[in-house]
């Protein structure tokens, strides 16, 4: 009989990411009720990859690039950009999904 026991990961936040977090917030200041919303849902979301890290698709505008290392959670209009790293979910970035993913990446890389 073969008995499998469920790993589960720490989900960490990159600085980049709380930046992001930070932003969504300050788009909605004047709005505190929407503010709390979206911060609780897309904290959830994130915090619910410790037990079901790999139910994420792979971003698809890098796997066409052949990078698979990458996944990621949709809760629309955000994108949750993530990468499981041993026995560590590390959240990279969280994206408006309405924005055009390329020019964030690429405005991401210039910055650095």
């Amino acid at each position: 009989m073969l008995i499998m026991t469920e790993k589960h990961f720490q989900v960490l936040w990159t600085e980049t990411a709380q930046q992001d977090l930070k932003q969504i917030l300050q788009y909605f200041a004047a709005k505190k009720a929407q503010a709390k919303k979206a911060y609780s849902v897309i904290k959830e979301k994130a915090k619910s990859l410790w037990a079901m890290h790999f139910r994420g698709r792979i971003v698809p505008e890098l796997y066409s690039l052949g990078i698979t290392t990458y996944r990621e959670l949709i809760r629309p209009p955000w994108r949750i950009i993530y990468k499981i790293d041993a026995d560590r979910i590390w959240v990279l970035a969280v994206i408006d999904g309405r924005r055009n993913m390329e020019d964030i990446l690429l405005e991401r890389f210039l910055a650095e």
